[in-house]
Formats: structure tokens, C-alpha cells, sequence
């Protein structure tokens, strides 16, 4: 068996697994579901047509690192969202170049789908969280802020950023990182428990 031709079936498998298995699952969002699959399927056809004309690997490289800037203006993503991004686009570019052994390409997109699965899985961080907070109070004393983040979310806030301090309207807005005690269940888990019904 030549090794784009288990490398194809193995990208296939391990997209689906990636996009609806561990993405669509945890996230529900549709558009970014079809949008890790047809990167990853497009990047394989390109990166196996320029494998096997001869125009060599480092124009395929190019191409991984012109697709790899785009950014979506069309709707705001997170941190989690590229992440996937980026796998699904070096999945199908490892297919398509299917270096190595013929078992090689199959085994490193599994393993990335793997990885994934466990680093994203939802009990490492169940009670780790992000905000932007906007405090109705302005707090000119960064070490005040800390106090008021804890009273407001009922949490144990790890690391917080003042972004803007307006003394004018008395707001403080604050990117906060924290963690949630067990008896409390954060308005951020609220809102994606929501958004998963309403999916």
C-alpha cells in the first residue's frame, strides 16, 4: 500500500474525529465544524498535488504558512477554536506530503487527534475560567481589585489585567482569570450550558 493511499482514508477518519468527535461535541458550533473539515480536505488535495509534481517541500511549507496566517474577519474565534484550526491544517498538510513509512502520516494524525482530545478535555479545567469583568466602581489601586473580583464572582481569582480605568463614569474593566469554588456555578458556564440547548 503506497502511503498516500493510506494516508487519505487515515486524514479522513481522523478530521471527522477531530471536527464532530471532539470539537462539535464540546463547542456545538456547526460553521467551524465544516470549516476544520474543508481545511483540512483542501490542504491535502494542494500539499498531494505539489507532492507528487515535483515542485518540492518547500513550496508546500509556503503554502502551510500562508494558510496558517489567515485570519476570519467574518466572526471572532478563541484561543481553542485556532488550536483546532491549527491541526486540522497540519493534518492535512502531514497527509498530503505522507513522508515516511506508510503507517507514519495515519499514526501522527491520530496522535494529534489524541492530543487534543485529552489537553481540551473539560475535566482538567472544569472549574478554571476566563471573564472580562467591568466593575461599577473604579478602582485607581490595582491591589483593591483583586478583593472586589473575589466578592463579585464568588471565586478564587488567579490572575487579573486592568484594561481600562474610567473615572469618569466610576468603571473599571478587567480581564480576570479564576477559579470556581464548588458551591457556585459561574454566569460563564450558565451561558454554555445554554448555548448547547439552544443548538
Amino acid at each position: 500500500m503506497s502511503g498516500l493511499a493510506s494516508a487519505i482514508p487515515a486524514d479522513l477518519l481522523a478530521v471527522a474525529l477531530l471536527a464532530y468527535g471532539t470539537y462539535f461535541r464540546r463547542y456545538h458550533r456547526r460553521d467551524l465544524m465544516l470549516a476544520y473539515v474543508a481545511l483540512n480536505t483542501g490542504v491535502l488535495a494542494v500539499t498531494a498535488m505539489l507532492a507528487g509534481s515535483g515542485a518540492g517541500i518547500g513550496l508546500g511549507l509556503g503554502l502551510f504558512g500562508i494558510l496558517s496566517i489567515i485570519r476570519l474577519r467574518s466572526d471572532s474565534i478563541t484561543q481553542e477554536e485556532v488550536a483546532y484550526y491549527f491541526v486540522a491544517l497540519a493534518m492535512g498538510l502531514i497527509s498530503g506530503l505522507h513522508p515516511g513509512p506508510f503507517w507514519l502520516a495515519p499514526a501522527l494524525c491520530f496522535l494529534l487527534v489524541g492530543v487534543m482530545y485529552v489537553v481540551d478535555h473539560p475535566r482538567f479545567t472544569r472549574r478554571s475560567y476566563r471573564q472580562k469583568v467591568v466593575l461599577d466602581q473604579a478602582y485607581p489601586d490595582v491591589r483593591d481589585v483583586g478583593p472586589a473580583l473575589e466578592r463579585l464572582l464568588q471565586a478564587d481569582v488567579r490572575y487579573f489585567v486592568v484594561l481600562d480605568l474610567d473615572l469618569v463614569t466610576d468603571t473599571t474593566v478587567v480581564d480576570v482569570r479564576y477559579r470556581s469554588r464548588p458551591q457556585f456555578r459561574p454566569a460563564v458556564e450558565a451561558t454554555h450550558r445554554f448555548e448547547r440547548y439552544a443548538s
